[in-house]
């Protein structure tokens, strides 16, 4: 895959290290606002495993809601995020203090029809880092943003898959592993041993930083 099929021309990297971070129930609270969009359309979420369609039904008789119109829902809450979607602890003063020494990006799982709303959003709440937003494979794109450059790399996600898709694609990459305490996360699919799991942003930062103190640099290929 090549990157070239996204609108790149924005993000200018400079020679220092590099973190790139997902934005969903990372960033930005998805999971806990997008509950109270669904009561707000009559419906509810049950955390019965680790995805939203086929956990969504009715508050007034129970019926499961259908995944085409499961997908609509989904849609309808990117188009509002604004009215509803608002950060994590601690996450804006730590990236802000984090860029002073590395370049942030954020890389969303996300339709790109919805980015300009997103951008809004990170915005308003200063969090003014380059956004991409794709729903490919994470590990790809990573890669052709990063590969040539001998500098110290970091991803951050809360979805085992995009982790693992980095650590495939991204050699000496820091893979952290951050996400929400709440009832559907815990069904979550569990990372690979060698993806560090964070518990807050605090703790985020400090692997982060003892990372880039480390030394450790991307030669600009895959690992194997």
């Amino acid at each position: 895959m090549s990157v070239t099929e996204f609108d790149v021309s924005h993000i200018r990297l400079g020679e220092r290290p590099l973190i790139v971070c997902d934005v969903d129930d990372v960033v930005l609270r998805f999971i806990d606002p997008f509950q109270l969009f669904l009561q707000s359309q009559g419906h509810a979420f049950l955390p019965r495993s680790f995805k939203l369609h086929g956990n969504i039904v009715s508050k007034a008789d129970g019926t499961e809601i259908g995944d085409q119109q499961v997908s609509r829902l989904i849609e309808e809450f990117f188009e509002a995020q604004e009215l509803w979607q608002t950060p994590l602890d601690r996450v804006v003063e730590t990236l802000d203090r984090l860029s002073r020494e590395a370049d942030v990006l954020f890389l969303t799982a996300m339709q790109p029809r919805f980015q300009e709303q997103r951008r809004r959003l990170l915005d308003r709440m200063g969090l003014l880092f380059p956004l991409l937003a794709s729903e490919e494979p994470k590990g790809p794109i990573v890669h052709a943003l990063h590969a040539s450059r001998s500098l110290p790399v970091v991803f951050i996600d809360d979805m085992a898959r995009n982790l693992h898709s980095v650590r495939d694609h991204v050699a000496n990459c820091l893979l952290i592993h951050l996400m929400p305490d709440s009832p559907v996360h815990r069904f979550a699919p569990a990372a690979a041993d060698d993806i560090t799991r964070a518990t807050d942003w605090a703790h985020a930062a400090e692997l982060i930083e003892a990372h880039f103190l480390s030394g450790t640099i991307n030669r600009g290929v895959p690992a194997a």
